[in-house]
């Protein structure tokens, strides 16, 4: 068993994301896998979740009360029996497909639920070789305990340098893309500053609209990958590709583009090509030689769930874990809508580029905060069960 102590309150509420994540429509979690080039050592592990996870709050905390008749969920710290968390199966180590094995592994892990009187947290370690790794580690995290970037940091802030068992890993600076406010001076920059304001402005009005339009009454297309009602409780299967980043980054630099701008585009190239194939009648170019089977004016968006808490760094997690200080953490989470080009372009590119636009008129926006406030305010009136 371990004791847990520091500045943090013996007990916390809830947020109102954290309780969202307990209703039968949000209850998810977050999957993370990862690779170790030498074979798992238990013991270790536990050594080392005691001198780091285990000082965070949440990761040594139960989930307490309801949000029915006028009560609160609420965070109550606890001591951790790590044997209760962290799962070693009995596996083959020879067996023919290990990477396979893995996904049916993951896949299982989605379907089953977590024993709410202890923290919701697992640690699977599997002793297993892949094409990529000596052994595996398949962390379940509820999503109540914090968004997905929130909980990556957490984790490298928890593993030290091979060649330095001292020092943090060494994480890559986010440049900054300015808007271009900075490098404008006198009457051009006053200018600027007035456009950049009324486009601000003008794409958080669009965005809003068509938010507030969406949940009253505009629906997507119906297509082949539109699921029924209720789909978002059966049984998932997660099934994982590689790809290269230095091709990725070819795109980028090639398109001048991010990183989640060649994602996008991919995804949308990726979602395109199978309609257009589900659409061919018998699988051969309907549309001369651009083999367009598609209707036009599909609408296909994502909704997509965003933390718009500025994620601490490993420093400053690493920091909270070795001398129990205090660091923001939860989900303050808000909803952005992302629609989908459904196309077949001669050039390939064009699905980057109509991503980036795309990306580019959400970075502009205030979607996102101006969703999150509603939110917050319907819980506030309503409670979570609206």
């Amino acid at each position: 068993m371990v004791a847990v102590s520091g500045e943090y309150a013996l007990e916390e509420p809830m947020s109102p994301a954290g309780r969202l994540f307990h209703t039968r429509g949000f209850n998810c979690f977050v999957i993370a896998v990862v690779g170790s080039s030498e074979v798992v050592d238990v013991d270790r592990v536990k050594i080392g979740l005691q001198q780091s996870l285990l000082k965070h709050p949440r990761f040594s905390s139960v989930m307490e009360g309801d949000d029915g008749k006028g009560g609160r969920r609420r965070w109550v710290r606890t001591a951790v029996n790590l044997d209760n968390h962290i799962v070693v199966p009995g596996i083959d180590p020879d067996m023919d497909s290990p990477d396979e094995f893995v996904e049916d592994y993951v896949s299982e892990l989605t379907r089953s639920s977590m024993d709410t009187s202890i923290p919701l947290w697992e640690l699977h370690l599997l002793k297993l070789k892949t094409k990529n790794a000596n052994s595996i580690g398949i962390f379940k995290i509820h999503h109540s305990i914090g968004d997905g970037t929130s909980l990556m940091s957490l984790i490298l802030a928890s593993t030290r340098k091979i060649s330095d068992p001292d020092a943090l890993p060494s994480i890559p600076k986010a440049k900054k893309s300015g808007n271009g406010r900075g490098h404008r001076t006198g009457l051009g920059g006053v200018l600027f500053g007035i456009w950049w304001g009324l486009t601000l402005l003008w794409n958080t009005l669009v965005d809003m609209v068509l938010f507030v339009m969406t949940v009253l009454f505009l629906k997507d297309t119906d297509t082949p990958i539109k699921g029924k009602p209720g789909v978002e409780f059966n049984p998932k299967r997660i099934v994982y590709r590689e790809f290269s980043l230095d091709d990725v980054k070819l795109v980028k630099n090639a398109t001048k583009a991010t990183i989640n701008d060649v994602i996008l585009g991919m995804t949308q190239a990726g979602v395109s090509q199978y309609l257009n194939r589900k659409y061919s009648a018998d699988g051969e170019k309907a549309d001369g030689a651009s083999g367009n089977n598609l209707p036009e004016n599909i609408r296909l968006r994502a909704n997509v769930l965003v933390n718009i808490r500025q994620s601490a760094g490993i420093e400053d997690l690493a920091e909270m874990m070795e001398r129990n200080s205090k660091v923001k953490w939860g989900n303050k989470i808000a909803y952005v809508l992302i629609p989908f080009k459904i196309t077949i372009p001669e050039d390939p590119l064009d699905y980057v580029r109509q991503a980036k636009a795309i990306i580019d008129m959400k970075k502009h926006s205030l979607e996102a905060i101006a969703t999150y406030r509603i939110g917050k305010l319907l819980l506030d009136l309503f409670g979570i069960k609206s």
